[in-house]
């Protein structure tokens, strides 16, 4: 009897840790909106708190450009960093009709090692207060591992896993002597499980959170704010492989709206999707079993690739 009575409360305490570690995105969430209204002395501008500049990377389109432009609205200077010269001068042009300073940094990421010399170079005298991890690179379409060439597989873990650990390890010790800053690591809601078909890309992801945790916990007693950011989709060009998804919906946002949602938390909240609805769907998905999980996103994905393969064969008739 005694027995049995410690096991109950061994695996309610087990449930209630499990429980409360699944909703805690969403209690982060609201707390998050509400500090303003009840204690409006923590909140500063944004600025005032880390500095005013901020790098943006894969800032060209999506949820970079927007983010970069939400910065703007708040009064901070943006270098933006990107490959494409010519977009990189159409968004600084539209981010500068806010009053703030830009600086362009032309670099592609997809080369490896050799570029970060040049960008730390361009940052040398810039006090960057706020980094923004952004860059990634997806699957054309969901595919099988040995279905995609090697060249794009090694693309992929240069942009998604050495850009993040690169570019961090490059401007923390400036924050730091500085004794404030923010690094913002936008990874995905495919870090939650394996998913086959997107192989590497979740498991990149997987590593961009791991990666923020831990570096978090180093560099926060030093007045350095780490966020980890892991939207699920948004409409943007990088899943043009369904047109269910570029279409958007409730669940899936644009860019825009997206963006303007996860600056508000900046500086509000460590661990977030950054768009509540996200974070609902986030919630409910960590509440199932990992294999479960694993089976809904392949036929998810298999549904996914379905409808890319089912267009691209019509488009070629």
């Amino acid at each position: 009897m005694f027995t049995a009575l410690i096991l109950t409360y061994i695996g309610a305490y087990v449930v209630g840790l499990y429980v409360i570690g699944s909703l805690w995105s969403v209690l982060e969430l609201a707390i998050s909106y509400l500090t303003p209204y009840f204690n409006p002395t923590e909140v500063y501008p944004l600025w005032k708190k880390y500095g005013n500049w901020a790098v943006v990377t894969g800032c060209t389109d999506g949820i970079g450009k927007y983010y970069a432009l939400e910065l703007a609205k708040k009064n901070i200077n943006i270098v933006l960093v990107s490959r494409n010269p010519e977009k990189l001068k159409d968004v600084a042009q539209e981010i500068e009709k806010h009053g703030v300073k830009t600086k362009i940094i032309v670099a592609d990421f997809s080369q490896g090692p050799e570029v970060y010399q040049r960008i730390e170079d361009e940052l040398k005298e810039i006090p960057v207060g706020i980094l923004v991890n952004n860059v990634g690179v997806q699957y054309e379409y969901p595919m099988p591992l040995c279905e995609m060439p090697t060249s794009k597989a090694m693309e992929m873990i240069n942009v998604n896993v050495v850009a993040v650990t690169r570019m961090s390890r490059m401007l923390l010790p400036g924050m730091e002597a500085r004794g404030r800053g923010a690094i913002v690591n936008v990874s995905s809601g495919s870090e939650l499980q394996p998913h086959p078909m997107w192989a590497i890309y979740g498991a990149s992801k997987v590593y961009v959170r791991n990666f923020t945790r831990a570096i978090r916990h180093e560099y926060a007693p030093k007045g350095i704010y780490v966020q980890h950011l892991s939207p699920l989709f948004v409409s943007t060009k990088m899943n043009n492989f369904s047109k269910k998804l570029l279409d958007g919906s409730l669940f899936v946002p644009d860019a825009e709206t997206y963006a303007r949602s996860a600056v508000n938390l900046l500086g509000r909240v460590q661990n977030t999707t950054g768009y509540w609805l996200h974070g609902i769907q986030y919630t409910f998905y960590k509440l199932a079993p990992e294999w479960a999980r694993i089976k809904i996103g392949q036929l998810m994905l298999k549904d996914f690739r379905s409808e890319y393969m089912s267009n691209n064969v019509a488009k070629t008739k």
